[in-house]
């Protein structure tokens, strides 16, 4: 059949080749394009429910990236030229996140909105099926999908023409274009002006794109041909690897030198660093700014056969963390994005709030930034005292001008009498130092804090602090860490005891580490090599793989509805727009002990 313009006929062979295909019976190959079948099986691969429509959603979708920015002229005159068509042009990102939809049919319109294609919702292949964005963007190129040739029933009263767009300096998918129309509406100009508009928008980002851009790209290739080295090109809104890089340096790899290059780029140094990566091996880092603008670069990786610090005497240990802030542990993305944007308030003098689960290390990291920034004292506060000891307390602390930081802990627990007293006892401070006020910092341990009224007005920045399991890697440096400072540099950890720790869910986060650590020095082991018995048993009902951070929110997100459902799986998985197979098999991967 046509690939564009179906018949009447075509679309009822591929209605009974999918039904077909869905009770597991036979598929004639003439009765559904190859790339379309190919698409059905990785569709069942993910179990995904052929009935329904359940997707991910994330309320306000970045509009500020180049994509979104540049497209948003080249979609508005589309817009307009289609005005009156029942066709929508539909904007992703490249992970198939929608970022805008410009429809002028009101019908088609409500009907997009039920099948839930509108921005915020992801129609990547894995979530929707098979559809023009989600398979477009699996397979790196245009991708017609026309009524019962969707994964999902709820979408074959549509047809949509998808194509990927292509990054004009570096040849990446940024995202891609959608036309989608009724299935009887479709004509073989759809994929035409669907391809046009994706080459429109990629003219426009090479417009738009910075001459620092374009700098670090001609740095980047001539350091790529001349160099035998792994070579990464990194900017705000740029990710440039060779070929050499991306064979050596696996995910976790990546994540540390990017880790390490970040701050060595902020900082605007050059020195060569010599580190060992998550997989194990030893690598010589060395970075080199591009332009005026910090965090722009090139990187070069060099691998080592061994852990010799350069220029030093021979020496097997591992070389001391780097941290962002003094005294703090971890080079995950999550953890030194936190640590810096509290390092970037405590600078400013922007008062605070850190949030996140108990025993994240928040009074960590604000202790961190004011021993960065600051001179003088800092002094902690716990709101979840009385009241009348609370109270006198702040006033203690606030009357005291040597005192240049104050952290308030726990602010949930306030009652109104105690959020009163300490938003009195702030303007106080704010009329008495007026040039030179505290740095205040609030840490907040639940996402309710509708009750905190006008306090939180005082706080125009709110930073979270990542649970351990969003950023687990960290775990290769604070097992060490606490090791050192409890054992005093006498016990280590093995390798298959630091696969255990990397497994587990930590619903404690880092404080509960730190206690299972304390707890196996105490009454297990002081001296020697830490092996897997030494753990206690609440570590080892453990996942069988470390999980991504979307697989770990996706964890967190059905314990959570387990919790609330009172561990019953079917109405847990009901509420999470799931199977009930689904949530067996994700309890099961994950390694979930249901309550």
């Amino acid at each position: 059949m046509d690939e564009l313009t179906p018949t009447a006929d075509d679309n009822l062979r591929t209605a009974a080749a999918r039904l077909h295909f869905l009770t597991l019976d036979p598929v004639e190959v003439r009765d559904v394009r190859p790339p379309i079948l190919a698409s059905w099986v990785r569709s069942q691969h993910w179990n995904l429910p052929p009935d329904r429509i359940q997707l991910p959603y994330v309320a306000d979708p970045d509009l500020e990236i180049p994509l979104a920015r540049s497209a948003a002229p080249v979609l508005r005159k589309l817009h307009e030229n289609l005005d009156g068509q029942p066709i929508s042009v539909i904007l992703t990102d490249r992970s198939g996140l929608v970022l805008e939809r410009l429809t002028a049919d009101a019908g088609l319109a409500r009907h997009l909105d039920k099948v839930y294609l509108a921005p915020g919702f992801s129609y990547a292949e894995q979530f929707a099926g098979t559809n023009g964005i989600g398979t477009a963007l699996e397979g790196g190129g245009p991708m017609h999908v026309f009524g019962h040739e969707h994964y999902a029933e709820d979408l074959e009263d549509l047809a949509c023409a998808g194509v990927p767009i292509k990054h004009p300096l570096n040849g990446k998918t940024v995202g891609a274009i959608d036309l989608t129309c009724w299935r009887k509406d479709a004509g073989s100009l759809l994929m035409a002006l669907a391809k046009t508009t994706a080459e429109n928008i990629r003219a426009a980002l090479l417009k738009d794109s910075s001459t620092r851009e374009l700098t670090l790209l001609e740095t980047y290739l001539q350091r790529s041909r001349r160099l035998g080295d792994l070579v990464i090109a990194v900017d705000e809104d740029l990710l440039l690897m060779n070929a050499k890089a991306r064979q050596s340096l696996d995910t976790d790899d990546q994540r540390a030198v990017l880790g390490y290059a970040s701050e060595i780029l902020a900082g605007g140094a050059t020195e060569a660093i010599l580190t060992e990566l998550p997989s194990g091996s030893w690598v010589r880092i060395i970075c080199r700014p591009v332009g005026s603008k910090p965090g722009a670069g090139i990187i070069q990786i060099s691998p080592q056969s061994t852990g010799l610090d350069l220029g030093s005497p021979a020496s097997g240990h591992r070389p001391p963390p780097r941290p962002v802030l003094p005294g703090l542990v971890g080079r995950s993305a999550p953890w030194l994005g936190s640590s810096r944007e509290a390092d970037n308030a405590c600078r400013a003098g922007q008062w605070v709030v850190l949030t996140g689960e108990r025993g994240v290390g928040k009074v960590a990291v604000a202790r961190a930034a004011h021993r960065q920034n600051k001179a003088g004292l800092c002094h902690v506060v716990d709101a979840a005292r009385p009241v009348d000891t609370f109270t006198a307390e702040l006033d203690a602390e606030l009357s005291d001008d040597s005192v240049q930081t104050l952290v308030v802990r726990h602010v949930e627990s306030l009652d109104p009498a105690g959020v009163a007293a300490l938003v009195d006892a702030l303007y106080g401070v704010l009329e008495r130092r007026p040039s030179e006020p505290p740095w205040v910092v609030l840490t907040l341990c639940c996402d309710d804090a509708g009750h905190l009224g006008e306090l939180l007005t005082l706080f125009p920045l709110t930073v979270e602090v990542p649970p351990l399991r969003h950023h687990i890697e960290d775990i290769r440096e604070l097992v060490p860490y606490f090791l050192d400072q409890l054992s005093h540099g006498e016990l280590i950890c093995g390798p298959d005891t630091m696969q255990q720790l990397l497994r587990s869910a930590w619903p404690g986060n880092t404080a509960e580490l730190c206690q299972v650590l304390q707890q196996v020095v105490v009454r297990r082991r002081r001296a020697g090599v830490l092996v897997p018995a030494d753990l206690p048993g609440r570590t080892q009902a453990v996942s069988r793989r470390s999980l991504s951070q979307l697989e770990a929110l996706e964890r967190d997100a059905i314990i959570r509805s387990l919790l609330a459902n009172d561990g019953h799986k079917g109405r847990a998985a009901k509420s999470l727009g799931m199977s009930r197979a689904t949530i067996y098999r994700k309890i099961h991967d994950y390694g979930i002990q249901p309550p």
